[in-house]
C-alpha cells in the first residue's frame, strides 16, 4: 500500500468516526471510520515490515592475499602451443 495511502485511510477513517455526525439509517459512519482506520494501520505496519526487510545491510571485511594461487597453464606439444577448439557437428537430419 505505502505510507501515503495508509495515512490517508487513517485520516479519512478518523474524520468519519469522530467528526461526522450524520444519520444515514442503513450505514453507520462510525463503523466505516473504524474499519478505514484499521485498514490504514494494517497497511502502515505491512509497509514498515517490507521496508525494514529490504534495507538490511551486509557488512564484510576485505581480505587481501598477496599469494599467487596458480600460474596460467598453457599446453605445449613439441615446442608449439596447443589450442583446443570446440566444434559442433550436426547430422543430416538437423537444419543449419
Amino acid at each position: 500500500m505505502g505510507f501515503g495511502a495508509s495515512i490517508f485511510l487513517i485520516a479519512v477513517g478518523a474524520i468519519f468516526a469522530f467528526a461526522v455526525d450524520a444519520d444515514l439509517g442503513w450505514l453507520n459512519l462510525d463503523v466505516v471510520g473504524w474499519v478505514l482506520m484499521l485498514a490504514g494501520v494494517a497497511g502502515l505496519l505491512t509497509t514498515l515490515y517490507f521496508w525494514n526487510s529490504r534495507r538490511r545491510a551486509v557488512v564484510t571485511t576485505a581480505v587481501r592475499q598477496d599469494q599467487v594461487v596458480a600460474d596460467r597453464v598453457v599446453p605445449v606439444q613439441g615446442g608449439q602451443v596447443v589450442r583446443e577448439e570446440y566444434r559442433e557437428t550436426r547430422g543430416s537430419g538437423y537444419p543449419v
